[in-house]
């Protein structure tokens, strides 16, 4: 069981849920609901949440939102019965109830156990969201517009932006077995748009993770913030139109691991290999990527984005290799896909809110450090593109192939960085583009903390990372000609 306490933040779980909730009969609610069912658990939320925008020297938005309510789960078979609701109080818990109740088969079932215990920690359990007055997250919006105007005159607008979360969660489960988890999570955005004539570039920079505003908002850090975002407005105003065709790719470390996480991570959940719909289903043992390759899913790292203590299902967090030195050696997975494929769940069972039932997702996904020096690795290339920030993307999981398009790249001659370039965009397949790793830095970064997953209508924070990477003969569309 989860040990982690702190009497102010359980002020709803102990005070204001046992007074809605007699926790006695809630658990016998809960015994009764799932008995005869291989598995569920009753999922309670209590959530505080803000927002404040400001664009071009004015508060355009303040948004604050208070949710709490419960999600019941039974699972049989390969089959879930899931009823939720927004009123927490017995009533209601009992009308799920009848309806989760709904898909027992009659057939044999034996309840699984559930998940082991743990009291490890990840993150402060202090609700961020009083630690800094109203006025105040105003005014430092203010000092971040007048800073990035100050900066340089070819600055023409300034939007940034600050969101906090706090949720305290309970799961329940039968037999008297509770964890319970205080997920704080907040982030700071920063866009700077830029003029020179009749062209008007842009750049974007944003940082955040599960911890507070004091660390977050600090001077260093939200100057940081906007000279980064400057300087990838600077750099896209003097870019050239992209060249296209077949050519050798150098992803820089970081955040373009997020292709990573779109063209690979998907098609490693656990669901869709169990339903065969992943263009790597069927090949566990088998290799997938170059040698050097090591991929893993690490929810258990300390206040990153992608982190948790336990899972949405109650399952303590692993570091859970994806791919080895090549070769495909594990899944992420919930608890229902892994009994289903008789393996251990890696506490990938995630979920947007008590409105929704857990999925395999990612939490912070990576690859890991290579030997190769990311300068040799540049001037390795002799004709090709250097890409170091993304945008959107599209990906089919059933057949991997993906298009993403970059934000910041550059030409690459000689082994020489040349010019930016401007609409330059990655195609390829996820079961292929691993293949095709010629070298692996050893400068592993992860992101500033801004990943948002979306999966079967949820969304969720992540993480992603990756040192830098030479991939050969990737295809390039662009906008040159």
């Amino acid at each position: 069981m989860n040990n982690i306490k702190d009497s102010d933040s359980y002020f709803f779980l102990e005070s204001e849920l046992d007074s809605l909730l007699d926790s006695g009969r809630t658990q016998r609610i809960v015994d009764e609901s799932l008995h005869g069912m291989d598995d569920g658990e009753l999922y309670l939320q209590y959530a505080r949440s803000e927002s404040f925008s400001f664009d071009d020297g004015r508060l355009k938005s303040a948004a604050s939102d208070t949710s709490r309510g419960f999600g019941l789960r039974s699972v049989q078979g390969e089959v879930s019965g899931y009823a939720h609701s927004s009123d927490l109080s017995e009533a209601a818990l009992r009308r799920a109830s009848e309806t989760v109740k709904s898909i027992k088969s009659g057939k044999p079932a034996t309840l699984a156990i559930p998940p082991r215990g743990t009291n490890k920690k990840l993150y402060d359990t202090e609700d961020p969201l009083p630690g800094m007055a109203f006025r105040d997250k105003i005014s430092l919006l203010e000092n971040i517009d007048s800073y990035a105007r100050a900066r340089d005159p070819k600055v023409c607008q300034v939007s940034s932006s600050i969101t906090g979360e706090w949720q305290t969660i309970e799961i329940i489960r039968p037999g008297g077995h509770r964890v319970r988890d205080i997920r704080p999570l907040v982030r700071l955005n920063v866009s700077v748009v830029v003029r020179d004539g009749e062209r008007m570039e842009s750049g974007y920079q944003g940082a955040g993770g599960r911890y507070g505003y004091t660390q977050l908002l600090t001077e260093e850090n939200w100057q940081a913030q906007v000279d980064e975002a400057l300087r990838q407005a600077m750099v896209n105003l003097d870019s050239v139109a992209a060249p296209a065709g077949e050519m050798d790719v150098v992803l820089g470390p970081g955040w373009p691991g997020v292709l990573l996480h779109e063209a690979i991570g998907h098609g490693l959940e656990g669901d869709f290999n169990r339903k065969g719909t992943s263009a790597f289903a069927g090949l566990m043992g088998e290799r997938i990527a170059a040698k050097g390759v090591t991929v893993v899913d690490n929810g258990a790292m300390d206040s990153r984005r992608g982190s948790l203590t336990f899972d949405d299902e109650g399952t303590p967090t692993n570091c859970t290799t994806l791919i080895e030195d090549g070769v495909l050696v594990g899944y992420m997975q919930d608890r229902m896909n892994a009994r289903l494929m008789g393996v251990e769940a890696t506490g990938n069972g995630r979920r947007q809110s008590y409105a929704y039932q857990p999925q395999p997702r990612m939490t912070n996904t990576y690859m890991l450090a290579g030997k190769d020096d990311p300068r040799e690795i540049i001037e390795g290339v002799k004709d090709g593109l250097y890409a170091v920030n993304f945008g959107g993307g599209q990906v089919d999981i059933t057949n991997g192939k993906f298009v993403f398009s970059c934000t910041e790249a550059y030409l690459v001659k000689n082994g020489k960085i040349g010019a930016p370039v401007k609409g330059a965009t990655l195609i390829g397949n996820g079961a292929d583009v691993l293949t095709r790793v010629a070298a692996i830095g050893n400068d592993l970064e992860l992101d500033s903390g801004v990943g948002i997953c979306g999966k079967g209508g949820q969304s969720v924070p992540v993480g992603v990372g990756q040192p830098t990477l030479r991939i050969n003969g990737l295809t390039v569309g662009g906008t040159d000609g």
